[in-house]
C-alpha cells in the first residue's frame, strides 16, 4: 500500500513516516516547510527512512499528487490552539477548506481510505464529565473549530468508495527530531531542564488527557490496515483512560524525572479549557495499543537533553514553537499575511 503522509516533516510525521516504512508500507510525504529550520537531534536509524517529500502548500495541492496513491493519512494543518487564534482566517482557509479539498480530491481520485487526525480540543469544556465519541463538541478556538468542520463535511464525503477515518488524539508529548516545545509536557520538561523551575501562572486544575507520538503513530497504522467496517467514518479518542492528568499533576511528574527541579502554581486561569476523555473505543481496534506513560515521556525528554546537551538557546529557538517560527517568517518576509512563501 501507498501512503501519502501531509505533514510528513513536522513533530508528529517525522516519528510517523519511519514507522509506516518500518510496517511494509510505501510513503511519499508532503509538507509546507514551515519548520524546517528546527531539527533537536539526529539517529541514524530514522534518516536513513525518511520518505520522498514533496514541498508544497496545502492548499495548491494537485492531483498529479495522488497518482498511485492508495491511502491519505492527512496532518498538515496550522496546528495548536495560539497560533490558529493569531490568524482565524488563515487558519480556516488552510485547516478547513485546505484540508476538504484534499478530502475531495481522494475521493476523486479513488483513494478509498482517508485518515484525518483531528484532536480531543474539540471537547472544549466538559468540566468533570468524562467524554467519549458519542458526547458534544464544544470547540473553543479557531484550530478546534475547523476539526469539528472538517469531520462533518468529510463525514458527509463517505461512501462505498471513501472511506474516512477521524482520530482525535490527545495532548501530543514525546520526543521528536523535529521537536515542539509549545505542547504541555514538552514545555514543562523543557522549563525543568533549562531552568530547574517550573513555575506555572495558573494553578494547574485543567483537565488534560495525554498520548505520546509514537502512540499516535500506532492508531495511525491500525486505521490503515483495519477491515473496513471498523473504520469507515468512524471517530476514534487516541490515547488511554489512565494518562487523564490535572496540569498540576504532570508538572509534578516532570519534577519528579528532572533532578532538582521545583515547581510552584498560581491562581486560577483564565483559560477554561478542561475534559477528560474515555479512550475504550480506540483500545478495542485491533493493532493500537498506548505503551507510554507520562513517566515514560519525562525520562525520555530527560535522556534525550542530556545526550545532546541542550541548551537554554535551543529550548528557546523559534523553530520549536509553533506561532514564534510562523512570526518569525512573516516579519522576515518568507511568507505573506495569507501564509504562502514568497517567490
Amino acid at each position: 500500500m501507498k501512503i501519502l503522509v501531509t505533514g510528513s516533516e513536522g513533530y508528529i510525521g517525522c516519528v510517523l513516516t519511519p514507522r509506516l516504512i518500518a510496517a511494509g508500507f510505501d510513503v511519499v510525504g508532503f509538507d509546507t516547510g514551515y519548520y524546517r529550520d528546527g531539527w533537536l537531534f539526529s539517529e541514524p536509524a530514522q534518516l536513513s527512512v525518511l520518505p520522498p517529500t514533496i514541498i508544497g502548500d496545502l492548499r495548491d495541492f494537485q492531483a498529479r499528487h495522488l497518482e498511485g496513491i492508495d491511502a491519505v493519512v492527512h496532518l498538515a494543518e496550522l496546528s495548536n490552539d495560539p497560533l490558529g487564534e493569531n490568524s482565524p482566517a488563515v487558519t480556516f482557509d488552510i485547516n478547513h477548506r485546505g484540508s476538504v479539498k484534499l478530502a475531495e480530491m481522494a475521493k476523486a481520485a479513488g483513494i478509498e481510505r482517508f485518515v484525518y487526525t483531528s484532536s480531543c480540543s474539540v471537547y472544549g469544556v466538559s468540566g468533570k464529565d468524562i467524554v467519549d465519541e458519542t458526547s458534544p463538541v464544544d470547540p473553543q478556538t479557531a484550530y478546534a473549530k475547523c476539526k469539528c468542520l472538517v469531520e462533518n463535511d468529510l463525514t458527509a464525503l463517505a461512501d462505498d468508495s471513501f472511506s474516512p477515518v477521524f482520530l482525535r488524539n490527545a495532548t501530543a508529548f514525546g520526543a521528536s527530531p523535529r521537536m515542539r516545545f509549545d505542547i504541555v509536557l514538552n514545555n514543562l520538561a523543557g522549563l525543568a531542564w533549562v531552568n530547574r523551575e517550573i513555575a506555572m501562572t495558573s494553578d494547574g486544575s485543567p483537565w488534560r488527557p495525554l498520548v505520546h507520538i509514537d502512540d499516535i503513530s500506532s492508531a495511525v497504522i491500525a486505521a490503515l490496515q483495519a477491515p473496513r467496517d471498523l473504520i469507515h467514518g468512524e471517530v476514534f479518542n487516541v490515547g488511554a483512560n489512565a494518562q487523564n492528568y490535572q496540569v498540576r499533576e504532570i508538572a509534578e511528574a516532570v519534577a519528579h524525572v528532572f533532578p532538582g527541579c521545583k515547581v510552584s502554581f498560581g491562581p486560577a486561569d483564565q483559560d477554561n479549557r478542561s475534559y477528560k476523555v474515555n479512550f475504550d473505543k480506540i483500545a478495542a481496534l485491533p493493532g493500537y495499543d498506548a505503551k507510554h506513560a507520562l513517566s515514560d515521556g519525562a525520562q525520555e525528554l530527560y535522556d534525550v537533553f542530556s545526550r545532546i546537551e541542550m541548551a537554554a538557546s535551543t529550548f528557546e529557538f523559534r523553530a520549536f514553537t509553533r506561532l514564534k517560527q510562523l512570526k518569525y517568517l512573516l516579519r522576515t518576509q518568507q511568507i505573506d499575511d495569507a501564509f504562502y512563501w514568497r517567490r
